[in-house]
């Protein structure tokens, strides 16, 4: 069995199967009598907007934003590039932008909102009082601080003009139909981007503990304005939001199980061991690298051969600065640590999206003589790791995995071959 090629195919059907060329066309709503206006924010944003282009039957016009080297042509969308994962200028205005679009709609019109993963950065419209600077030192903390992702954008919600709900407000009392892409748990459609046309169940006061729970002391302007809580987010019940659907069109259950099909063709049993698996990516590594183990020893849960495959979003709180490598390279190099070249036992992780953190890099690789080939290099797996430094690590072994970016997003992918 060439385990590179069984996890490099697995990895190649899980972004196939949320790719917006093959699965947005069939969600697509009926045409209304009025204008379609096309918005959208997320790192597949462009993508599906070129997947739209292509199969919608009637006039449209719009704008979307996505990241920096994320944009794709289109002919009636514009398309906006702007940074991820701190907002800047360019996400502003952007949204901006679409806020005012949004408010021109009238009863006949539609506003069709095409949301992934990223959304909650690229579209950055600070609240009134607000500015910009405030919302970047907002986002650079609750990134480094280890919150999970539903923490993190309930903040951003109650910093926002637009999300939590705001901008399908805006658009009462046009009909709002969103197609998104989940790279969240739960596929929870009030998390994903921040839930810009979603009704909103969280509250300033839950943005308040978030940031006390992790001791984020912000800037005095973000403060004030969460204290006052004066304008509230939308919440699921708003009349303003009956018109609003949501449609999901690829979840990370989706490519996990296009995985596990490329796992059974090549004679391997596949164990899907959750979609949304969250926590340290140390720690999940060590709870992954225990059922490898066990899978080895005494065939359970699976005898051999078999793939582990889970997905969602791990998280790492920096312990030191300078290092470099995202969440799916630290959870690989602390599974190396574990596993001490236990023999066998090959993996992959990469985020879906093609950038793990902001390196260059989808992932990485790892086999059971990483280490061995690491020590003969000179590199220490444990001070590495320590250091938050796993980019290194797989740097010096050439084992990086190197997409570019996807234009999708069902955040991590992670598959464990035990043979």
């Amino acid at each position: 069995m060439d385990a590179r090629k069984l996890l490099d195919d697995a990895f190649s059907a899980a972004l196939a199967a949320a790719d917006p060329a093959r699965v947005l066309a069939a969600q697509l709503p009926e045409p209304p009598a009025g204008r379609t206006l096309v918005v959208g924010a997320g790192k597949a944003a462009a993508a599906m907007a070129h997947a739209l282009e292509q199969a919608w039957p009637g006039p449209l016009e719009g704008l979307v934003v996505t990241r920096y080297g994320h944009g794709l042509p289109c002919r009636r969308i514009e398309v906006v590039e702007a940074s991820h994962p701190v907002p800047d200028a360019a996400g502003r205005d952007a949204a901006r932008r679409i806020l005012e679009l949004a408010r021109g709609l009238g009863p006949d019109d539609l506003l069709l909102c095409l949301i992934s993963g990223g959304g909650s950065a690229l579209l950055a419209l600070p609240a009134e009082g607000l500015e910009l600077a405030d919302k970047q030192a907002v986002n650079k903390a609750l990134l480094a601080s280890g919150a999970a992702i539903d923490e993190m954008n309930c903040v951003r919600k109650h910093l926002s003009a637009i999300k939590g709900g705001r901008l399908a407000a805006a658009a009462h009392p046009a009909r709002v139909v969103t197609l998104a892409i989940s790279d969240v748990p739960d596929d929870d459609p009030a998390t994903i981007a921040s839930g810009p046309t979603v009704g909103d169940p969280t509250s300033f006061a839950d943005a308040r503990a978030i940031l006390a729970k992790y001791g984020i002391e912000p800037p005095a302007a973000v403060r004030r304005h969460l204290e006052a809580a004066a304008e509230e987010t939308p919440k699921p019940d708003d009349p303003r939001l009956a018109g609003s659907a949501f449609r999901l069109i690829a979840r990370p259950q989706d490519s996990l199980e296009a995985a596990a099909g490329v796992a059974r063709a090549a004679g391997a049993l596949p164990v899907i061991l959750g979609a949304d698996i969250e926590g340290e990516s140390r720690e999940v590594a060590r709870v992954m690298a225990g059922i490898a183990k066990q899978v080895r020893r005494f065939g359970q849960p699976a005898a051999a051969p078999c793939l582990l495959l889970s997905g969602g979003e791990t998280t790492v709180t920096l312990k030191a600065k300078g290092g470099r490598g995202g969440r799916n390279a630290e959870f690989l190099l602390a599974l190396a640590v574990a596993l001490e070249g236990l023999e066998g036992v090959h993996a992959l992780a990469c985020d879906t999206d093609g950038i793990d953190g902001s390196e260059d890099n989808a992932g990485a690789r790892l086999g059971p003589d990483s280490l061995a080939r690491a020590a003969a290099r000179g590199l220490d797996a444990k001070a590495l790791l320590a250091a938050n430094d796993a980019y290194r690590f797989f740097a010096g072994l050439d084992d990086l995995i190197v997409t570019g970016p996807t234009r999708t997003n069902v955040n991590d992918f992670r598959a464990i071959l035990v043979t």
